[in-house]
């Protein structure tokens, strides 16, 4: 069927054209009958179908009406059943609690268009209804910015730190270009969040957490402790990274998520 449909570059409308990477990514979802599943931009239905036959509920969110007309007729008993929810919505406006969706009580399994994959990462990550896990497939690129692991030897990322700040972040598997039509001109990866809490946020803002990752981020050639010194004064500086066993000539991306977490906390409570 997504053969026939035109695609809207507008939309970032790559289709799966296969059942294997359906299958991959509710796997890695661990899909189970019953599950409640927010699926963003089901296009022509490859995922919804897999996630319908795992027995889950779903709600899906699709932004273009030529798309709604083929799923609803694709789908037309389970969507009389109450097992497949059909909106039409702009995920750029994003707001859960308009679908009654509770905290925890659902599953994220996604298809996203790749330009949105950092604003909906952020948005069902950080606001205050949560999913339980998070499931995309993004670009290879993104997945491997995302799921860097400093005890690995990798490079911490600013994406990287945002996720592991809300949860357990996984690259799952590659995906060939070949699986979506049309055709992309990158590899794709599946990518899972778990466990997926505010715990870290418990004793301390969350907002100012990123404020000072973005600035600690700001100029990547200079060392974390050169763009924090751009608000705070540099022999504080010095006395908080060795509380939190941080190196003075550290860059942003040496340094692990908990780390941060101490650092953070430090400054946040700092008056001088």
């Amino acid at each position: 069927m997504s053969e026939s449909f035109q695609t809207k570059k507008s939309l970032g409308q790559n289709f799966l054209n296969s059942k294997v990477v359906p299958g991959w990514l509710c796997d890695a979802g661990e899909v189970a009958s019953g599950d409640l599943i927010l699926e963003i931009g089901p296009g022509t239905g490859a995922l919804t179908e897999t996630l319908l036959e795992r027995g889950a509920r779903v709600l899906a969110l699709e932004a273009d009406l030529r798309a709604i007309e083929v799923l609803e007729e694709k789908f037309e008993s389970e969507i009389k059943s109450g097992q497949l929810k059909l909106e039409h919505a702009d995920v750029r406006e994003l707001d859960l609690a308009k679908f009654k969706l509770k905290d925890h009580s659902f599953k994220v399994v996604s298809n996203i268009p790749y330009y949105l994959t950092g604003f909906l990462f952020r948005v069902l990550l950080s606001r205050d209804i949560q999913p339980s896990s998070l499931v995309f497939l993004v670009q290879k690129e993104v997945g491997k910015r995302a799921s860097s692991n400093i005890q690995k030897g990798d490079k911490e990322s600013l994406l990287s730190l945002s996720l592991q700040a809300f949860g357990e972040v996984k690259y799952v598997k590659s995906v060939g270009r070949g699986h979506f039509s049309p055709s992309p001109k990158v590899d794709s990866a599946i990518v899972l969040v778990q466990n997926i809490n505010r715990d870290k946020f418990n004793e301390h803002s969350a907002d100012f957490f990123f404020e000072i990752l973005h600035l600690g981020f700001g100029s990547k050639r200079k060392q974390l402790l050169g763009n924090l010194a751009k608000k705070y004064a540099r022999p504080r500086l010095l006395e908080l990274f060795n509380e939190a066993d941080i190196a003075p000539d550290a860059r942003a991306e040496d340094v692990p998520i908990w780390k941060w977490l101490t650092l953070t906390k430090a400054l946040e409570n700092y008056t001088g």
